[in-house]
């Protein structure tokens, strides 16, 4: 019979299929125990949206079987999220802050950001949802949230007064917008200062809690919402969404070079609106091209606007539809991209502020 140290030496060689590294290098290997013939290995997964925990617990019961059949094996699973706890130089306590942004406008960009966050919480997240497009918000809406958020004045650890607002609560993610601060109908006309004080406002002056991930929708384009973001923040990564015609890509790629000229890491492309009417597969053929990760594809199905118009984006990644595999697998790919890119690159990224 093994020992616990030889059992967790045999796990821990075991190659993870999603990045072909070990369970050892990823630090997913809990502990392990053996008591005669019985066994418990305890693995810790990096996200609650971790795709096929199952088949994962399956691999490491076979490669046991083979060296030590006599063992009556236990196998639990548990997950921990991991981050670059990037948004600690604003006072944030999110482990991963990941924007949502594309080249230009009408590509879903909202209903997608919208979508991960509902799908990372179906999944046993902790999730916040930030819109930062404060002269169009459409997340009220689409999370059926309203009202105003409250707001109370506290002391910082220095003596220092200050106004913390709390988001507002929509299914378990908690939301922050301009959407909340004005009336139906409302428009925002200021310039550029004042939308970097919004935008500064709404990140450290929530009091978003401790969150796992916290998504931000950004307006279209690569003007100062984004650049904002970038100097105010350290960002897990960005996400680009894009429809398949040949003008929507254009202004993705410039989108992308925007986060890299900002030194934001990309965590890929995802193809909105797939289907007969936009065409199928030119995202995927750019982000080869680019060698940028491709996250996945969201068919061009009505049902999506039906539950998005109807303020029902949490319930559409719960129910039965024509869209729900491929949006929580879209959200799958995000947190697992995230991961990636933390053990690619362990530090923070340095933003070069323009």
């Amino acid at each position: 019979m093994p020992t616990a140290e030889q059992l967790q030496l045999l796990v821990s060689n075991v190659v993870e299929p999603l990045t072909q590294r070990s369970l050892g290098e990823l630090r997913m290997v809990r502990d392990t125990f053996i008591n005669g013939n019985d066994a418990r290995v305890r693995l810790e997964l990096p996200t609650p949206a971790w795709p096929n925990p199952k088949g994962l617990e399956e691999l490491v019961r076979q490669r046991i079987r083979f060296a030590a059949p006599d063992l009556d094996v236990r196998i639990e699973v548990h997950s921990t999220v991991r981050g670059k706890d990037t948004g600690g130089r604003i006072g944030l306590n999110v482990h991963n802050v990941i924007a949502v942004g594309s080249g230009k406008g009408g590509v879903g960009k909202s209903t997608v950001a919208a979508a991960i966050a509902c799908g990372l919480h179906s999944f046993g997240c902790r999730v916040g949802l930030m819109d930062a497009d404060v002269y169009g918000p459409s997340i009220p809406h689409m999370m059926h949230a309203e009202g105003r958020p409250a707001a109370s004045e506290v002391t910082d650890s220095e003596g220092n007064r200050m106004m913390r607002m709390e988001p507002i609560d929509a299914g378990g993610v908690k939301l922050m917008s301009m959407g909340f601060f004005i009336d139906q109908g409302q428009s925002v006309v200021w310039r550029g200062p004042m939308l970097h004080k919004a935008l500064t406002q709404f990140l450290k002056d929530t009091d978003w809690g401790e969150l796992d991930y916290l998504i931000i929708d950004l307006p279209p384009g690569t003007g100062d919402v984004a650049l904002t973001l970038a100097q105010q923040v350290g960002l897990a990564g960005a996400v680009v969404v894009c429809t398949p015609q040949q003008v929507a890509l254009l202004d993705a790629i410039k989108a992308v070079d925007m986060y890299q000229k900002v030194s934001v890491p990309i965590l890929g492309f995802i193809e909105n609106m797939t289907g007969e009417i936009f065409g199928r597969g030119g995202v995927q053929k750019v982000a080869a091209e680019m060698k940028i990760p491709f996250l996945g594809e969201i068919p061009l199905k009505a049902c999506i606007r039906e539950y998005a118009d109807r303020g029902q984006l949490m319930q559409m990644l719960q129910e039965d539809n024509p869209a729900r595999d491929d949006l929580r697998a879209v959200c799958q790919n995000v947190a697992v991209q995230i991961f990636r890119e933390l053990i690619r690159s362990p530090a923070g990224p340095v933003l070069e502020i323009l």
